[in-house]
């Protein structure tokens, strides 16, 4: 689904995105990949998941290093 670019988006077309966002979200899709599928920045896609009311996930990602890891393996 492509949103164009610098439009605004109201009413009852924003509540139905906001919806459809926040499904991929609760499925497991990340912020930036959710906007840049649809063609938007990562703070309209945050905007409008807040907007929807979801809890957002904590940033995540591994914090250790790939060395870290090596060693802790052996």
């Amino acid at each position: 689904m492509q949103v164009k670019k610098h439009v605004r988006i109201v009413g009852a077309e924003r509540a139905q995105l906001a919806a459809a966002v926040a499904g991929r979200y609760a499925a497991g899709g990340s912020v930036r990949e959710i906007a840049e599928s649809i063609g938007r920045s990562y703070g309209f896609v945050h905007r409008l998941l807040e907007e929807a009311g979801t809890t957002l996930r904590s940033r995540g990602g591994n914090r250790r290093s790939a060395r870290a890891i090596a060693v802790v393996g052996e």
